[in-house]
């Protein structure tokens, strides 16, 4: 398979008015690291929304990847053991 080349895409100055995506790849203790962050996030009024791969060893579908990108702005991924 070819490696795809992609341009960075420019950063927002704020996250004010933009949905947080925060995808839990399914990690030991990676949902209590969204947890917080989540918590967090919402006391400063963001819009979050949550989503989790079945399993970290597997490549997320490409439905997750689809409804990710079609209903947030940025993402936030969590790796943790």
């Amino acid at each position: 398979m070819a490696e795809v080349q992609r341009s960075r895409i420019d950063r927002s100055p704020s996250l004010d008015g933009l949905t947080i995506g925060l995808l839990d790849i399914a990690k030991p203790r990676g949902d209590e690291f969204l947890d917080r962050l989540e918590e967090l996030l919402g006391e400063r009024g963001l819009e979050v929304a949550r989503f989790r791969k079945e399993r970290f060893s597997n490549i997320a579908s490409d439905a997750l990847k689809q409804e990710i990108a079609n209903s947030c702005d940025v993402v936030v991924e969590a790796l943790a053991d």
